[in-house]
């Protein structure tokens, strides 16, 4: 490794950079319905709480029952009405059932062809994180040819950090390939 406060510094945002892709990668994975009955599809509905955007998941207790519905049970028996208006327009594709105490979100089975589509864009979503991936390590190299067409770094020394970039790079694509398998097999599963 070489001894220098900038190198140390790009590689820093690029490692720092990588690691935010692939947690933002993994929490979006974690909002598509797999048929299951999944908290975190609830993580981006906000319900205006006392005048203030808030996530439902602060404004309630959320369980799952018998693996295909979510039970909502609001701390205030008030924001029923909001909490399922906000379920409606958010688009999770799924219609809230409210009797008064509790919200319930019925998960249905999903079909074949559903499960191809959520594949897809299992798929998709993994790919838009390695042009992520990509054009990070891309930022990071540019730093580095700045580095060393202002002689702060020599020709040797410049190889080093193009491995050190690779190394980090594929190791984020590796897990974002990893992340991707498991969440197209989740989907897959019966």
């Amino acid at each position: 490794m070489i001894d220098n406060e900038q190198v140390e510094e790009i590689l820093l945002v690029l490692d720092d950079k990588l690691s935010k892709t692939v947690s933002v990668l993994k929490e979006d994975f974690a909002a598509v319905r797999a048929g299951r009955a999944n908290p975190h599809i609830l993580d981006k509905v906000t319900v205006d709480y006392y005048g203030a955007p808030t996530p439902v998941n602060q404004t309630s207790n959320i369980s799952v029952q018998e693996g295909r519905c979510l039970v909502i049970a609001p701390w205030d028996i008030s924001l029923l009405k909001a909490i399922e208006k906000a379920i409606q327009t958010s688009n999770i594709g799924i219609t809230p059932t409210n009797d008064g105490k509790v919200i319930r979100l019925a998960f249905p089975q999903l079909t074949e062809e559903r499960r191809r589509d959520l594949s897809k864009q299992i798929r998709k979503m993994g790919e838009d994180a390695k042009v992520a991936a990509r054009n990070i390590r891309r930022d990071a190299l540019e730093g580095f040819k700045k580095l060393k067409n202002d002689k702060l770094l020599s020709e040797d020394e410049f190889a080093s950090c193009e491995k050190d970039v690779e190394k980090y790079v594929s190791d984020a694509v590796a897990e974002i390939d990893a992340a991707t398998s498991a969440k197209e097999k989740e989907i897959m599963t019966v």
